[in-house]
């Protein structure tokens, strides 16, 4: 993203492409409505004061591959299919109905990675 900077009147501004600019603005709506929607909720404490170590680790994933996705404009199907896994995987990720393995959590970060250097640079 090429960015210039100006300054009227003591205050600093940041010039941006009008494509970028909107492109932002499309991601803060889709922020928004997610907002709205509801992510995954996280767990609520245990009476000793705890939390579900895995249920709590299945939302906070969750949250994150969302709201990076959502951010880029991106479907369930698209990031599945950037990540080389089938968007039913995705799906119940997203749900915090199974917990990722290793592979598969990198596969989305390396997808997810990809798309916003790439984004980066338009």
């Amino acid at each position: 993203m090429r960015i210039q900077t100006i300054e009227l009147a003591g205050n600093e501004y940041v010039l941006i492409l009008k494509s970028q600019y909107n492109r932002l603005r499309r991601g803060k709506a889709q922020l928004d409505e997610v907002k709205e929607a509801g992510l995954p909720s996280l767990p609520e404490a245990d009476a000793d004061g705890t939390y579900p170590a895995v249920a709590t680790g299945r939302a906070i994933l969750a949250r994150k591959i969302m709201k990076r996705r959502w951010a880029l404009g991106w479907s369930q199907a698209k990031l599945a299919r950037e990540a080389g896994i089938r968007p039913e995987t995705l799906n119940r990720i997203e749900k915090c109905r199974v917990t990722a393995d290793l592979a598969t959590v990198n596969k989305l970060v390396a997808a997810l990675g990809k798309a916003e250097r790439i984004t980066a640079r338009a």
